[in-house]
């Protein structure tokens, strides 16, 4: 099964600062505020929705196809992807603008100051996914994650007018995008992404009633945080499928991602829905217990040895065959 995972492709400079940003500002000079911040360290991680849930997948072994917009700078971190399984040959590299980056600065309290530089992102309109599923012999599945609002649009359109199944993901720009935006793109989704929050805010926004959704939608796909995952049909049994045990909480950015490299490298495998849904929160869990959204191992043995552990015998051999070295 030909997966295509479109979205943000990006990187993310993360830096301390060791004192307090609110001892650096004058009340009666905010107006004019002009600071630099002496930072101790800096931390610069790969990142962006459709790149993180690609290595996911090429961990696993399912060789997914990344499509989106990056710049000339992206020549490192592709050779990371394609080391990691991942097809880059669909990646737009914009002549004039950068990667897509977020650089942050934390303060002693916790306190952030934070820009997101969307660079290259903005040239994802400009890519047809006819060229991909050309290049690739045809696609059997679009996976559309966050990133530049019209590209998202069109690719969702294109799919269907090109009758490609898809899949809506739209998580971070759920909160940008209006009901008009939203309707075109959950409107005969194979599979709908959403966590509890945005499955709230996607019915507020659309005016459709959860049932109303489920008769535009194949499948809904909400992740419910510590609790696992719920899979609902119309006219079909909710799937819950709960969460593997964590060894730590080191850091919980990349979750999502993580589960949905799970989750689409089970629909590859065509092993069935539930089992999906807990190789997704199986590798959700090795990203949580890492710091970083690219930095976990999957090591096959060990993967197979806690899969088997979360959720018993038949389970891990129905999956066994399909995990990558």
């Amino acid at each position: 099964m030909r997966i295509a995972v479109t979205g943000s492709i990006a990187t993310d400079h993360l830096m301390t600062f060791p004192g307090k940003f609110a001892d650096q500002l004058v009340a009666d000079q905010l107006h004019t505020v002009s600071l630099s911040f002496l930072v101790d360290a800096l931390d610069v991680r790969r990142g962006g929705v459709a790149a993180n849930i690609c290595f996911g997948m090429g961990q696993l072994g399912t060789k997914p196809i990344l499509v989106g917009a990056a710049g000339a700078d992206f020549a490192e971190y592709r050779a990371w992807l394609e080391r990691h399984g991942v097809d880059t040959d669909s990646v737009r590299i914009s002549e004039v603008l950068h990667t897509a980056r977020f650089i942050c600065t934390t303060d002693a309290a916790h306190n952030q100051i934070g820009s997101f530089y969307a660079g290259a992102m903005s040239e994802a309109r400009l890519i047809e996914l006819h060229h991909v599923a050309e290049r690739t012999g045809g696609l059997d599945l679009v996976s559309i994650g966050a990133d530049d609002p019209e590209a998202m649009i069109r690719h969702t359109q294109e799919c269907r007018t090109r009758d490609i199944p898809f899949a809506a993901d739209f998580s971070q720009q759920i909160a940008r995008m209006n009901g008009d935006d939203i309707r075109i793109l959950v409107d005969g989704a194979a599979y709908l992404f959403n966590n509890e929050y945005e499955a709230g805010l996607i019915e507020s926004k659309t005016g459709w009633s959860a049932e109303e959704i489920l008769d535009r939608v194949e499948n809904r796909v909400t992740t419910l945080g510590a609790k696992g995952v719920r899979i609902e049909r119309k006219g079909e049994q909710d799937i819950v499928v709960g969460c593997a045990q964590e060894e730590a909480k080191v850091d919980p950015t990349g979750v999502g991602d993580g589960f949905r490299a799970g989750f689409l490298s089970g629909l590859s495998w065509g092993v069935g829905l539930e089992r999906a849904a807990q190789v997704g929160c199986m590798l959700a869990t090795l990203v949580i217990e890492t710091l970083g959204t690219q930095e976990y191992e999957l090591r096959r043995g060990h993967f197979m040895e806690r899969f088997t552990k979360a959720y018993g015998d038949t389970a891990a051999d129905e999956v066994r065959g399909h995990i990558g070295a």
